[in-house]
């Protein structure tokens, strides 16, 4: 993650962070990812998968039923602390920290450019810093860290077609296929979540 954060660096400069957004964020997430680590060992992933899942699924909802327009609403403190914050606990327990970051970043309404840049810097700073907690926790396996190098070969030619696919798109394919995403993502950790208890 960290070497794929710092390949799409090279297409989405400081010119695509959307600053003032990230200056909210930023702080919420590392503090996140701090009591994400400390409290590792007594929250159960399973049902931080299910909630977040649940939560997703009802923000999604929220968005088809209301006609699927963006609804531009205007920057909250209280609301980029509070995604910052959930997105670091939530990366730091079950590597799902995408959802809370989207439910904020997505009612606002910015560009693509500015949407997939700011969520770019976001996930670097995020992936690097919870990298020594995580190492901290867990030693990886000599076949983690092949599979690892093996990964850092698709790394390129993954980040740059992303780049492309995004130039195709237009803002609101774009908006579409984010929110699309949303529901994968949350079904994916709605399965994770009930068969982590099932078996």
């Amino acid at each position: 993650f960290i070497a794929m954060d710092l390949f799409a660096l090279r297409y989405w400069k400081p010119s695509t962070w959307s600053k003032p957004d990230l200056a909210l964020l930023l702080p919420g997430l590392l503090v996140g990812i701090a009591f994400g680590y400390l409290v590792f060992r007594f929250l159960d992933h399973r049902a931080i998968e299910i909630v977040m899942a649940v939560t997703t699924l009802i923000f999604v909802g929220m968005w088809f039923a209301g006609g699927s327009e963006v609804t531009i609403r205007p920057r909250s403190t209280p609301k980029a602390i509070t995604a910052g914050f959930a997105s670091g606990v939530t990366t730091m327990v079950a590597h799902s920290g995408g959802p809370p970051l989207a439910m904020y970043l997505l009612p606002l309404g910015l560009s693509k450019e500015i949407y997939a840049g700011t969520t770019s810097l976001f996930f670097t700073v995020g992936n690097a810093t919870k990298a020594v907690p995580w190492l901290l926790l867990v030693r990886p396996t000599t076949g983690v860290w092949e599979l690892m190098a093996i990964c850092l070969l698709a790394i390129p030619a993954g980040v740059w077609l992303g780049w492309r696919l995004h130039g195709a798109l237009d803002q609101r394919q774009i908006f579409r296929a984010c929110y699309a995403l949303l529901v994968v993502t949350a079904l994916k950790l709605l399965w994770d979540g009930i068969s982590g208890y099932l078996a």
